[in-house]
């Protein structure tokens, strides 16, 4: 599994990309009116977008509060300069991983597609936790007992809440490292959930079925622009991280 694992992590972007692609297979209905009555995919919609935008605050809480080391050729394989402890690693060994699997569970509910959250969402658990396998062994011969310590105190998946209104009020949130270096994230994830609706909730957008397009048209030049401008920013070191 630690092979498997070093390989999907220096694969693991494309890996997203292909995974959100999978959201367009057609499938059955996960929530159907036959169980949940005709306000059946309200229920997809609500439930769909409270998991995966908590994805998403957890990892802009987990970037925010620590420094993660990324970029580079480092970014395909596993390294680092550091044994990170603080922010909500405190809580959980792999906070960003947890957000990465509630954004794509999140976003399967949203679809309300029975395979991908069956199917899909298991797979990339699978592939994550292969990943995790590689790093805690790249970790381990890194740091050793102290890193040992550390997975003997700290759940390796689901979070201890324990603590965190100290683990907040301890540290200073860098809002500009935040954005800045989620960005990709960011645009990634609004666009997927913002399509998502687009194309699986037509009427709630009115009787004129141009309507849709016409936001269309209208949101995602404002994506591109936000990105191309948060991209800028760091480029040129207008706004410092540190």
């Amino acid at each position: 599994m630690i092979s498997i694992g070093n390989f999907f992590f220096k694969y693991r972007n494309q890996l997203f990309i292909f995974l959100y692609a999978l959201l367009l297979v057609p499938s059955p209905e996960l929530i159907t009116e036959k169980v949940f009555g005709p306000g059946y995919w309200q229920i997809a919609l609500w439930v769909g977008l409270f998991i995966t935008t908590l994805g998403v605050v957890i990892r802009g809480i987990t970037i925010g509060f620590t420094f993660i080391e990324r970029g580079g050729d480092k970014a395909l394989r596993i390294h680092a300069e550091a044994l990170i402890t603080k922010g909500l690693f405190t809580h959980s060994r792999n906070p960003l991983y947890v957000g990465n699997n509630l954004m794509l569970l999140g976003l399967g509910i949203l679809s309300n597609s029975l395979i991908y959250v069956i199917v899909v969402v298991p797979v990339f658990l699978f592939i994550y936790q292969c990943i995790i396998y590689a790093e805690e062994d790249f970790l381990t011969k890194k740091f050793g007992q102290p890193y040992l310590d550390y997975c003997a105190s700290v759940n390796r998946w689901l979070p201890n809440l324990k603590g965190i209104g100290k683990t907040f009020s301890s540290m200073q949130f860098n809002w500009a490292k935040c954005m800045l270096t989620e960005n990709n994230t960011q645009i990634f994830w609004a666009t997927g959930v913002f399509l998502t609706i687009i194309f699986k909730y037509p009427f709630i957008f009115g009787a004129n079925p141009w309507s849709r397009y016409y936001l269309l048209i209208a949101i995602i030049p404002l994506f591109v622009v936000y990105y191309l401008v948060l991209r800028w920013l760091r480029k040129s070191g207008r706004i410092k991280m540190d």
